[in-house]
């Protein structure tokens, strides 16, 4: 199956990413809605296979492979669904969007941004879609931002209160380069089960909402259930 993608089709999913987005509380993570999730193709452990038959198995309505600097991941689970379509038209399938995270440089301090909704065909994304890390200067977060908006996509700081730099500092910063979002709803700790953390995320939807932000969630999974985040 090939994915093709026009300006339209990234114009209506982050449309609907953001409808989504605008309905979240603590409890829509992990069986509602998961925006951060790993595969093979990255550090994670599922192969996107298996990723997509526990978000059907769960009941997930929607969600994200956001491999490190890779989207294959994405493409193969996009190809699992549409066999799912074909093979069991009854069965409510969820809405897998386009998502990456990639390793920046926000002004000194490395931190992890999150794309959702975007042209993974886009120019704009050939540094970010290599397997490793940028360099040679397009690790700038600022360089990060503007290619996923290029790309038509949303951009979201990961895991916010996790950085050497605190949350009061990293945020202001992304939002002064233009992120569209936070990911407030996080389980720093990994704790099981999966529940967000709730000083973090009493920060970070205090800080969210002063940058007029949207907020996400996301269990970070690298293991075997998608449910947790090891």
């Amino acid at each position: 199956m090939v994915v093709t993608f026009s300006t339209q089709t990234t114009v209506n999913t982050t449309q609907a990413l953001i409808e989504v987005w605008e309905t979240l509380e603590p409890r829509s993570c992990p069986y509602h809605y998961n925006f951060h999730l790993h595969t093979l193709f990255s550090d994670g452990r599922l192969t996107p296979d298996a990723l997509i038959e526990q978000a059907v198995n769960i009941g997930l309505k929607g969600l994200a492979i956001t491999d490190h600097h890779s989207v294959k991941g994405y493409y193969r689970a996009q190809s699992r669904l549409e066999y799912l379509r074909y093979k069991q038209p009854e069965v409510v399938l969820p809405t897998l969007w386009t998502g990456i995270e990639i390793t920046s440089d926000l002004w000194g301090t490395r931190v992890h941004i999150l794309g959702y909704g975007f042209n993974p065909e886009h120019s704009a994304l050939i540094p970010y879609l290599q397997g490793d890390r940028p360099s040679n200067g397009d690790e700038s977060a600022e360089k990060v931002i503007n290619a996923l908006h290029q790309a038509g996509g949303l951009v979201v700081l990961a895991h916010p209160a996790r950085y050497r730099q605190p949350a009061c500092r990293v945020i202001p910063a992304a939002a002064q380069l233009g992120v569209d979002g936070l990911e407030a709803y996080y389980a720093y700790g990994n704790p099981k089960p999966w529940e967000s953390s709730v000083p973090q995320m009493e920060e970070v939807l205090k800080l969210g909402q002063l940058y007029g932000l949207w907020n996400t969630c996301g269990t970070d999974s690298h293991g075997e259930s998608i449910l947790c985040g090891t």
